[in-house]
Order: C-alpha cells, then structure tokens, then sequence
C-alpha cells in the first residue's frame, strides 16, 4: 500500500510529540545561529555570539567588512554608494548579474519617488532603465510598478507600497549579498534558509498528494494548525 493510500491521521498532539522528542545539540543550534550571522553579514552579533556559545566565526573578516559597508547603505538607500562599493570589490559582478546590476538601479529609482523627486525619478528612469524594460519583460514588469508610484498623492498607501517598505531595501541587500558570495566561491544562502525552503517543499508535496497533516502556517512564530 503506498503512502497516499494508507488511512492514518497524525494528530497536532501526536506531531508535536514526536518534534519534541527528536533530540537537536545544542552545538548543532549554535553553528546554525553562527551560519546565519556570518552570511548574511551580521558581524557584530557573531562576534558576541562566539564569545557567548565559545564557537569559532570560520570566516573571512575583510571580505564581511566589505559586506557589510554595501548592506549599510543599501539599508540607508545610498545605492549609488553600494554600487561604487561593489565595483570597487568585484568589478565584474554588476556586468555579469544585469538582473541584480536592474534591481539596484530599481532600488534607486525607488530612493528617488521616496523624496519625493519627481523630475530626478523620471530623468533616472529614461536615461538608465528604459532600454532594459524594452529588452525583458520582466523587467518591464517590474519597473511599470515602481513607476506607478508616481501616480499616487501617498504612494506608501498604494497597490505598490511594499516597494518602500524597508523590507524592500533588506531584500536587495540579501540578493547583493548573495551574489557577492557565489563570486567568491563561498556559502551564499545560509543552512537555515535551505532548511525553511526544505520544509516548504516538504508541505507542498503533502499537500499535493492530498496527505492530512499538521502544518505548519508561520514559519517565524512556528504555528502549526491541526490536520484538515
């Protein structure tokens, strides 16, 4: 009989049982906790956590202090500033990633509807994106929708808001940071990450084979509803 065949039922009661019982080291947690610092560029909380959990940093200082200076000015919207800092230390990678080198001047475009900057926002938009939005369409796509911000009194209110939102600004910055990454043969993506994206696909296998389990609905919070 095949897995989608058979008739048990696993209760949430009877799943969180079984997570609970599942044994994790704690050094295991804390290579993870340190995996996701140092990749994503969180030096001074790594530094603090190796001294708490006594567990090395295993990385390239310099490298991650030139993360971090791009990641700062992404998150205080200075692109220009990060894109000098990433010619500056790969000049190379904006050439080769067009889509991250379009992101980054979308960003900056963003910046520019942001202050308010009308006339900036279109002369940036004509002069650095147009071609791009004509040559992909997705990036036409995508610029449609930051251009549309221009259309509303209070474009944070509209359809569109989310684009400045600052989790607008850490998703470019992430994306960056990857990139920079892969260029340096190093982990790009951390363990973490692939973990949650695991369990995603893990749930939508389930759920396509029409499997009753306890899911889990919010991966920050780690809620899990009752079998439907």
């Amino acid at each position: 009989m095949s897995f989608t065949e058979k008739h048990e039922e696993i209760t949430k009661q009877e799943w969180l049982d079984r997570l609970n019982s599942l044994h994790i080291s704690r050094a295991d947690m804390n290579r993870l906790i340190m995996n996701y610092l140092v990749t994503e560029g969180f030096k001074e909380a790594a530094e603090k956590f190796r001294v708490e959990a006594g567990i090395p940093m295993n990385m390239d200082t310099e490298s991650l202090d030139e993360r971090i200076k791009i990641r700062d000015a992404i998150q205080k919207g200075e692109i220009e500033e990060a894109m000098a800092l990433v010619n500056n230390l790969h000049p190379e990678l904006l050439d080769d990633n067009r889509y991250l080198y379009f992101h980054l001047q979308q960003q900056h475009l963003i910046e520019l509807i942001r202050k308010k900057d009308v006339e900036g926002a279109l002369q940036y938009a004509q002069t650095h994106l147009a071609e791009r939005g004509e040559e992909n369409a997705d990036v036409l796509n995508e610029l449609e929708k930051t251009l549309a911000l221009l259309a509303f009194e209070n474009p944070e209110d509209s359809p569109f808001g989310e684009l400045l939102h600052p989790s607008q600004r850490q998703k470019v910055a992430s994306e960056l940071n990857s990139a920079i990454l892969e260029v340096e043969n190093r982990e790009s993506t951390p363990k973490l990450a692939n973990m949650l994206k695991l369990l995603l696909w893990a749930q939508h296998e389930l759920d396509q084979k029409k499997v009753k389990y306890p899911h889990m609905t919010d991966l920050a919070k780690g809620e899990i509803e009752d079998p439907k």
